[in-house]
Formats: structure tokens, sequence, C-alpha cells
């Protein structure tokens, strides 16, 4: 067999406590070389040290029992290609976990330092959106839906406007659908030319009225989109107006553009029900004309 080492002696090599080394033989990912029928004392060998130290790196970087069992098994130093590759598919999995994981820590804390900021403070202004036409897919997203409803009416939606030019996607959603997970979701894209008889049953042509809106521009990732929807909250309420349930979300430049989160830009504008007084006071400044809204919506790159 060759040179063993005690428990204790395995211990001080790979600074695993017996403890540890104890477990992991329970667990069955680092099993003693020798155990003696007898004592039940534990014995490892030189060439375990290697395997433990792995064990020990991936179970500090939070790799699963299950994916460390795998990856095991697969034989870590490429005995043959095959287990070579599952062990390196493994590897490549869990470091781009927690790649994104480190992604939304840091994104995480610039939120935090954002809301600790009192000077801190997102632009926000009441506009009125000008009246659009666009094709539309409107659908009731079910409780526990995810995005895949997203993603589906958007191809239903390329489908129709396969050969014109491609404007920012939209969508308006009653605002149940992020704060109960479900509600009425419409996903549109601008067309001004009539529907083809070949687009997907699901499409339809839509005229979206002229409508007042409290507006903000949120600007990268979607990870704390909920600020720029309390900016807009907290300035509705304090202005006395009264919001809709609905909400429209232009994506002037998004994942379809760019894989570059930073350059994302989102348009949010969260519905306004119009005061007794009618819509003509709101026209006027200082609430903003409806051609900057026509100006940001018109070309994704100028954000």
């Amino acid at each position: 067999m060759g040179a063993r080492l005690t428990i204790g002696e395995f211990s001080r090599i790979t600074h695993l406590s017996i403890r540890t080394l104890r477990r992991y033989h329970e667990q069955g990912i680092l099993v003693p070389a020798e155990v003696d029928p007898a004592t039940n004392h534990r014995y490892y060998t030189p060439a375990q040290v290697r395997s433990a130290l792995t064990i020990k790196r991936f179970r500090e970087l939070d790799l699963p029992l299950a994916d460390l069992r795998r990856f095991l098994e697969a034989g870590a130093t490429g005995r043959n290609e095959e287990g070579h590759s599952t062990a390196q598919q493994i590897v490549v999995a869990h470091l781009r976990r927690l790649e994104d994981r480190l992604g939304r820590t840091q994104r995480a804390v610039e939120a935090l330092r954002e809301i600790l900021d009192p000077r801190a403070e997102r632009a926000v202004s009441l506009e009125v959106l000008p009246a659009q036409s666009v094709f539309a897919v409107t659908l009731d997203v079910p409780p526990g839906a995810g995005l895949s409803w997203y993603d589906s009416a958007m191809r239903d939606l390329d489908a129709a406007t396969v050969g014109r030019p491609v404007l920012p996607p939209g969508g308006r959603y009653q605002h149940t659908l992020f704060t109960e997970g479900h509600g009425r979701a419409t996903v549109h894209l601008p067309a001004e030319a009539p529907l083809p008889a070949e687009a997907p049953e699901t499409v339809r042509e839509l005229r979206l009225p002229r409508r007042t809106a409290a507006v903000a521009t949120h600007r990268g990732p979607h990870d704390d989109l909920d600020l720029t929807y309390a900016a807009i909250g907290s300035f509705t309420a304090q202005h006395g107006l009264r919001a809709r349930d609905l909400v429209e979300e232009t994506y002037l430049v998004g994942p379809r553009d760019t894989d570059e989160p930073d350059r994302w830009r989102t348009l949010v504008a969260w519905l306004i029900t119009p005061s007794d007084q009618g819509d003509a006071s709101r026209d006027r400044e200082p609430f903003g004309p409806s051609e900057r809204f026509q100006e940001r919506t018109s070309g994704r790159t100028r954000e």
C-alpha cells in the first residue's frame, strides 16, 4: 500500500480539520484509503492530498454536494476524454453561477449606497405621451410563469414585423404583475403599416391613446428597477396624482441590442388618471411636451 497517514497527519497536511475529514468520509466524497476494522482508525495516502485540497476549494466556493460527487466520479485528472469533459462542464457551470452571484452582489451594494444617500434622487417628470400605433400581443400572465411569456410574445411580434424597421419594443402591464406575480400584459412593437396576413394569430393591431404619465429613464441592468419605480411612485404621491393600474415600459436599449447591461436604457411610464379639469392643463409645461417622448423612442442609441 505504501506510505499511509493517520487522520491527524492528513489533517495537518491539508489544513482540513479532523471533524471535517470525518464528515467528508460520511458523505462519501473523501473516503480514507484504509479503515482499521478493529479500531475504526482512518488512514489516508499522499495521493489523496490533491483530492482533499480540490474538495476544500470547491466547498469554499459553495459547489453543491451533488455536483461535487459528479465531478469526483468524472475523474478530475482526465483519465478519459469523456470524464474530463464532464468535469470541465461542472466547473464552468459553477464558475458562471459564481460570476452571476458576484454581479448581483455588486449591483445590490450599489443600490444600497444609493438608497442610503439622502442626496440621491432619480429624475421624474410628468409628461403627455402621444398616441401610437403598435402591433401587440395581450395575455393574462399566470402566477409563477417566469419571463417565458415575454419571450414568446416577442417571437410572435418579430414574425409579424419581418423586413420592417425595428423600433424599441415595449409593454403595458398591470401593477399586480409586479406586486403579486400575475396580471394582464400587453407586449408591443411600434408599427404603422397594416398587420400582414401571415402574422401569428396572437398579434393584433392596437392604437395606444394619448395619455398622461409620470416618466423616468432607468439606466443599466434591471436588478434595481424597483428604485426607479419607487421614485416614480413617490413623485406621484407627493404631487397628489392618481395612478392608474397600468405601467408602461419602453426598452430603448436592452438585451436584444447589447449584452452589456450597463448600456441598457428603459423608459418607465406610470400612467396617471386625468384630473377633473381634463388633459388640457397637463399638456403644457412644466409637465413636458409629447415631443420629448417621441425623440427618446425614435432612436435607441441616443441614450
